[in-house]
């Protein structure tokens, strides 16, 4: 599907930015599908305005295009009622653009769904897809509830459920991640030995490649992840690396961390930094999809140039 149009969502959001400039170095043409009138950025083919809540009105944006990138969606509720913001715009929305892409007779959709579908903030065992979903928030299930729908439907669809994402730019917990290794202080993480998948932005959009040019079928989810799974303090060692510095970690037992976090009322914090989730790309490995990067140096790069301001 090389060289062929595709219809963009959430260009303006940290993935979507990323494969607006990354898509066209692949051959495709870009077309960005806006919620407002906005410059159109130099990557795009063309732009479109259109309100992802009223799919019904997408015939003119999807007119011509071979697939669509859905990456559009909200990970936090933006009013007190957070299921029916999770519901309206993760899953309803999704499947009423999916639905518009059918009629509009795109051969994929390709739905940047979440590992959330999968599983909670931790899992105990390796993820991989044949493993049965199991969100533990609103915002996994209306990821997963998409998926379903999607499934529903006749249009060829893909639905990549990415670990935690890592890039220039990046923001919430790995942003809060990337300031403690760039701090000067040695830190208390050696100790944990639980073991997290991370997914550079650059093997994302290397991901979205392949699956775009599958020439068979796909209809299913597929995990998206780095390879090699990392210890909090393998990420900081390799962040300092990138910086020039010794990693500047040393151990601190597990239980005396937890008590410290418990005192600060931060216990759901530390079982997120304790506990492990660890995920299987071996799915789309078989697809033909190659990393464009090794872990610890998209860390390292990370690292120097955190806001992506070159």
């Amino acid at each position: 599907m090389t060289g062929r149009l595709v219809a963009l969502t959430g260009a303006t959001g940290f993935i979507g930015r990323h494969l607006l400039r990354e898509l066209p170095k692949r051959g495709y043409r870009v077309r960005v599908l806006l919620r407002r009138p906005t410059a159109l950025p130099p990557e795009a083919t063309g732009a479109v305005v259109g309100d992802l809540a009223r799919p019904q009105n997408m015939a003119a944006a999807l007119a011509g295009v071979d697939a669509v990138i859905h990456s559009a969606g909200i990970a936090h509720a933006m009013s007190g009622v957070p299921q029916d913001d999770y519901r309206v715009l993760n899953t309803e929305a999704t499947i009423g653009l999916a639905r518009a892409a059918e009629k509009a007779r795109a051969k994929r959709f390709v739905f940047l769904s979440s590992i959330r579908a999968q599983s909670g903030p931790t899992a105990a065992e390796v993820l991989t897809e044949a493993r049965e979903p199991q969100p533990t928030d609103a915002y996994g299930q209306s990821k997963l509830d998409a998926e379903l729908g999607l499934a529903g439907l006749g249009i060829d669809w893909v639905a990549l459920r990415p670990v935690l994402v890592y890039g220039p730019g990046v923001k919430g917990n790995m942003a809060a991640l990337v300031r403690l290794a760039r701090s000067p202080y040695p830190l208390p993480l050696a100790g944990l030995p639980a073991k997290r998948s991370l997914l550079g932005l650059d093997n994302l959009a290397a991901a979205i490649d392949t699956v775009l040019a599958a020439p068979e079928p796909l209809r299913r989810p597929l995990i998206v992840a780095d390879p090699g799974p990392l210890t909090v303090a393998d990420m900081i060692a390799a962040m300092r690396e990138g910086l020039g510095r010794r990693p500047g970690v040393f151990p601190v037992p597990a239980a005396l961390m937890e008590a410290a976090f418990r005192a600060m009322g931060r216990s759901e914090a530390f079982a997120r930094l304790a506990g492990s989730l660890v995920a299987s790309p071996a799915a789309l490995r078989q697809l033909g999809w190659v990393p464009a990067a090794e872990t610890r140096a998209g860390l390292a790069a990370l690292a120097r140039n955190p806001g992506g301001d070159g």
